[in-house]
């Protein structure tokens, strides 16, 4: 397996890659062992286009334009930004209330023509597909992420919990939701994190205590090098990879390494990321197998240079 990664601390970084030392697993037989067990490799793609405010019908042919492009590249799964769908125009609202029912107009529930288009298109396609659009549920609406499988079975959707800019009881456009859920998936046990939530780790944490094997994060928001490092910080405190979508910046995590990383709107970034399988006492004992088969070479190996090194005399040690 090689491992490729970018710096996270210039927000600006472009194209160039470096191997990182703490993973040239070349002349390490322990980590050589290790990067066999336990693990499924997945090829994902994150999409950083900036959609169109309250252009639902261009953010839709756009978007099923950038899933198409990068099923190309052989993806198992695709995500899209947060709020894909109608521009994401929360901020709008908030700074011009009047325009809160037209944002209730162009919310649409899952059962509506968008997510049906995207259910239908994953099914063409044969890959998952993960995006977001303002979900209405009656006079509510909410900040949704979907994820749909590569039969078009709607697998997972999150209601975004936690906002930068707050929670009011007036703002029936923008409602909290009060679930924090992983979901099983054909690739694994899956969580989403929308955008600020983030940056809350008890919000990722619940999703790992949950069996999230990964996290998907839609987002439309910071692009400093702050969100950068925090991404990776999540990724490395729960063990598990991470794709971030965001309107000008993707990010793939995988082994608490940066996999990918691209700056700039409407780029198409794919990686393979190592999947950690489920803990279970069948996983376990395979685990076992695995150590104890390769166990026997790597320490006749090691003996021969102690031996090399301290003399034959240790090998011949007086017995009691």
């Amino acid at each position: 397996m090689s491992y490729r990664a970018v710096s996270v601390r210039n927000p600006h970084y472009r194209c160039q890659s470096v191997k990182p030392k703490s993973r040239d697993m070349s002349k390490n037989e322990d980590l050589q062992q290790f990067d066999t067990i336990g693990f499924r490799q997945i090829k994902v793609g994150a999409i950083s286009t900036k959609p169109r405010k309250w252009d639902k019908w261009w953010n839709v042919e756009q978007l099923e334009r950038d899933f198409r492009r990068t099923a190309q590249r052989g993806v198992r799964l695709a995500v899209a930004p947060e709020g894909f769908v109608e521009g994401y125009v929360v901020n709008e609202v908030l700074e011009d209330p009047s325009l809160a029912p037209q944002l209730l107009d162009i919310a649409e529930p899952l059962t509506g023509p968008s997510v049906s288009r995207f259910r239908e298109l994953a099914r063409d396609l044969g890959i998952c597909l993960v995006f977001g659009l303002a979900e209405r549920r009656g006079t509510d609406v909410y900040n949704c992420a979907v994820f749909v499988d590569d039969t078009g079975k709607i697998r997972g959707a999150h209601r975004k919990s936690y906002f930068a800019e707050g929670a009011h009881k007036a703002w029936y456009f923008n409602r909290a939701g009060d679930r924090l859920r992983a979901f099983d998936t054909p690739l694994g046990r899956a969580g989403i994190v929308i955008c600020a939530e983030r940056w809350n780790p008890a919000i990722v944490r619940s999703l790992v205590l949950d069996g999230a094997q990964m996290i998907l994060i839609p987002s439309f928001g910071s692009r400093a090098r702050a969100q950068n490092e925090t991404v990776v910080a999540r990724a490395r405190e729960n063990g598990v990879p991470i794709v971030e979508a965001n309107v000008g910046v993707n990010l793939i995590v995988s082994r608490g390494e940066v996999a990918a990383y691209h700056w700039g709107c409407g780029a198409l970034t794919v990686a393979t990321i190592d999947v950690p399988d489920m803990p279970s006492s069948r996983t376990a004992r395979a685990a076992e197998r695995s150590f104890l088969a390769t166990r026997t070479a790597i320490l006749a190996q090691r003996a021969k240079t102690t031996i090399s090194n301290y003399g034959k005399r240790c090998v011949r040690p007086p017995r009691p």
